[in-house]
């Protein structure tokens, strides 16, 4: 049973890994925290962006010691954000779109299309994954959308989906 057990975190210490977080990240944590995330999540997102370093003695030293630094660069990154924030806040984006008789659309509108439609009618920059959808938009109507900038930059949208008669 102990060997048994043993076996079990082994395998268990494989799948995961610490990391030092470089900024904050929704739902996980902040600058300079120690944290254990999944190694595909840790090696595939976080180590590649350049969002984390791998947890040693020696890469807690450098992070604590360029702290200050990466706050600062979090509150400038913050700010911009605001600033996008405060454009967009609340409008409404309407979309154009050819629907059946039950109103439902032939296609959903992704979030790319969004981001689209935000940057010609807004002239600013709105990355498709901070679209937050909760449901697909694949039927005519208005629909809240939230818009996560930066874990504590938020904002909301509406997006009305118009019919156009087709011929």
């Amino acid at each position: 049973e102990t060997f048994e057990r043993n076996q079990e975190s082994k395998n268990f210490r494989s799948i995961i890994m610490e990391i030092i977080l470089l900024e904050n990240i929704i739902n996980l944590g902040n600058i300079g925290d120690k944290v254990i995330v999944k190694n595909g999540f840790g090696r595939n997102f976080l180590l590649k962006q350049g969002k984390a370093l791998r947890y040693s003695k020696e890469n807690q030293e450098i992070v604590d010691k360029k702290k200050s630094e990466l706050n600062k660069k979090n509150l400038e990154v913050k700010n911009k954000f605001k600033e996008i924030a405060k454009l967009i806040a609340n409008k409404t984006y309407i979309f154009n779109r050819e629907s059946k008789e039950n109103g439902e659309l032939y296609g959903s509108i992704k979030p790319k299309e969004i981001s689209n439609l935000i940057k010609q009618k807004s002239q600013t920059e709105v990355s498709p994954s901070q679209i937050i959808l909760k449901d697909e938009l694949n039927k005519i109507g208005t629909f809240k959308i939230d818009i996560n900038f930066h874990t504590e930059v938020k904002t909301n949208i509406l997006v009305k989906i118009d019919k156009i008669e087709s011929k």
